[in-house]
């Protein structure tokens, strides 16, 4: 059992959105582990599997040995195998599926939602495209049902499911007039001013525009950090154009700093949207507020789930946000047009996290029947 739930965690978050639905398996790994610490084993191994690029991220992002990734690896699993763990029924029967159902709850909304990654819910965009808030709730439904007598016919549902979404598979389109531009500038994006960097940016918006893109979004950090400096170099770079650009960027102030999407274009810039949750440890640091210290970047658990730009209303995801749960479905909530996720990944090399970030905005995307702009740096 617990190579079984290794195995669906590898593959169902293998990076590629139509091997999601194999995660509905893992309700069935739990409900019917034969003891307490078996479904503890099988949480774990699930969740390690799901998440196994995280300790080399943190050796990429530290420069830190294999072991300081490991122990945080282990540690970000912690909480998922307390709860499912801890909710787990020594008796069958419709009480295993409302303990799931709580198990899942607690693991997609703070505080445990923090680090709720690897969510068997994200695969309703591949099993009910198009469906919304129906095949979010047609999904609930089936991974409850996997943790009763009704496993068996629930699973070939759902292959029957997975394999008609596969043969009709459409990635999400952008919208017209909107562009995503990628980068791969590792980890020089954003660290310092760097004016050859940001005038190479500012000419492949240019080169955007004259295409006939109208919206040009940039990846996290493209704009480094907001200064009135900064600030002057893009308007003026956009002067006589109708470009608008969306790019990353911090604001720094006493506290600590916000990690931020700016809305800039020849006339004006302003704040677009601050990021509801930084990476834990890396970005969110609250402990530092704690003790009267400061740093860190700024978390809005459930600030500005959707904001306005060139006549769209938008669900906007950076980076991090885009593994878990509650950012998108609260963002969804207020019926956006266009879903726009940007993240500065250089610290993924060598993982697969950043594919299985696409995989599940893409996934979203698709259940929600929205078009999608993505714009990364590797």
């Amino acid at each position: 059992m617990v190579i079984a739930a290794a195995m669906v965690g590898v593959v169902a978050w293998s990076g590629h959105a139509l091997t999601l639905p194999l995660a509905c398996a893992f309700p069935a790994l739990w409900a019917f582990a034969p003891s307490r610490l078996a479904s503890a084993a099988a949480s774990a191994a699930y969740f390690l599997a799901a998440s196994r690029g995280l300790p080399q991220g943190v050796v990429n992002f530290y420069g830190s040995d294999l072991g300081v990734g490991i122990a945080l690896w282990i540690g970000a699993a912690t909480a998922f195998v307390f709860v499912h763990a801890v909710l787990w029924p020594s008796r069958p029967g419709w009480e295993r599926a409302l303990r799931f159902a709580l198990a899942a709850a607690l693991m997609s909304v703070p505080p445990f939602g923090i680090i709720g990654w690897a969510q068997p819910i994200t695969a309703a965009g591949v099993l009910f495209p198009g469906w919304g808030w129906w095949g979010l709730g047609a999904t609930v439904t089936i991974l409850l049902t996997m943790t009763t007598s009704k496993w068996p016919i629930t699973a070939i549902v759902a292959a029957s499911l997975s394999a008609w979404s596969a043969a009709h598979w459409i990635a999400p389109p952008q919208p017209d007039g909107w562009t995503g531009l990628d980068t791969r500038l590792g980890s020089a994006l954003g660290r310092a001013p760097d004016l050859d960097q940001s005038q190479a940016l500012l000419q492949r918006v240019r080169e955007a525009g004259a295409a006939g893109a109208r919206v040009v979004v940039l990846p996290e950090s493209a704009a480094g950090l907001w200064t009135p400096t900064t600030s002057g170099f893009w308007m003026d770079g956009l002067r006589n154009t109708a470009i608008t650009v969306i790019a990353g960027t911090a604001i720094v102030d006493r506290e600590g700093y916000d990690n931020v999407m700016m809305e800039i274009s020849a006339g004006r810039t302003r704040r677009l949207y601050g990021e509801r949750m930084p990476v834990p440890v890396s970005m969110w640091q609250p402990w530092l507020a704690w003790t009267g210290q400061g740093g860190g970047a700024k978390a809005s658990f459930f600030g500005n789930p959707l904001v306005e730009t060139a006549g769209r209303r938008i669900a906007p995801l950076i980076c991090y946000e885009q593994l878990l749960v509650w950012p998108v479905l609260q963002s969804m909530l207020h019926s956006p047009d266009v879903i726009v996720a940007i993240g500065n990944d250089w610290w993924t090399s060598g993982t697969g996290i950043l594919a299985i970030q696409r995989a599940s905005t893409q996934a979203w995307a698709r259940l929600f029947g929205l078009p999608l702009v993505l714009s990364f740096n590797t």
